[in-house]
């Protein structure tokens, strides 16, 4: 993928939808976010990614011929499965001023995504994410199990990290190019624990974290395996825990003394 560059002196700002296997919902996502950028978000010189990440059905075919279509749709193609990876491929290789990336399924009402980009482009925030657990947020649709999940999952990383945002997974999330630039690299994840361990990371190493409450709609058709991707989110919390961010944090404040 080539880097999307500035054509012009608006805000340059990325959307990533990393997907597999969306053959049946690509082309509506695809669709209604582009419909929402041209409505309210022209201020921006803005594109849509489209981050395959391993898919075996149509979905590169139609993800290649939306991005035929419209110089605003980009397609990327991993073979390797992970919507970190994905993630981190999109966001590295992006010339954008802002990047963003939401889930496949739009769960998070659109309607949130101005401020969100908005607290990373007035310069106020490194971070900003969509929260299904702050003060304010609807959520419509989710079970009392995935709901009991969640919160427990929120107070173990708050418990262990003292961190200050809430939901740690919601599929709705922008960072600035410095956070690309510098704290990506250290993310260690290439599954879904890839949020979680970006946000740590920043938080704990002076990068602002906005949390902003969204109105989201569960999808009654998530992948998302519970048990396997809380072993996992587990996994990586005490790998953050016991090594992983002290490494990571030095890394960073050698980095910030070659600035200087």
């Amino acid at each position: 993928m080539q880097p999307f560059g500035r054509r012009s002196a608006l805000t340059a700002l990325d959307i990533v939808l990393p997907g597999l296997n969306e053959e049946t919902g690509l082309a509506r996502a695809v669709g209604s976010l582009s419909e929402f950028m041209s409505d309210c978000m022209n201020s921006y010189d803005w594109r849509i990614v489209i981050a395959d990440n391993g898919s075996t059905d149509a979905t590169p075919h139609i993800g290649r011929a939306l991005a035929a279509e419209s110089e605003r749709v980009q397609y990327l193609r991993l073979e390797q499965r992970g919507r970190g990876r994905a993630l981190k491929r999109a966001w590295t290789q992006s010339a954008a001023d802002v990047m963003a990336y939401m889930d496949m399924d739009l769960s998070t009402d659109l309607d949130a995504l101005p401020a969100l980009v908005a607290a990373i482009e007035d310069g106020s925030h490194e971070v900003a994410i969509g929260s299904r657990l702050a003060r304010g947020a609807d959520v419509v649709g989710r079970s009392p199990k995935r709901e009991f999940i969640s919160r427990c999952y929120s107070l173990m990383f708050r418990g262990m990290f003292l961190t200050g945002f809430r939901d740690a997974q919601c599929g709705f999330k922008a960072v600035s190019r410095r956070v690309a630039e510098q704290v990506l690299p250290l993310v260690e994840d290439t599954g879904w624990f890839f949020d979680t361990e970006l946000l740590i990371l920043c938080e704990k190493s002076g990068y602002g974290v906005f949390e902003l409450p969204v109105r989201w709609v569960d999808d009654p058709d998530s992948r998302v395996r519970i048990v396997s991707t809380a072993y996992h989110d587990i996994s990586g919390l005490l790998r953050l825990r016991f090594g992983g961010l002290r490494r990571a944090r030095a890394a960073l404040g050698k980095l910030r003394e070659e600035e200087r």
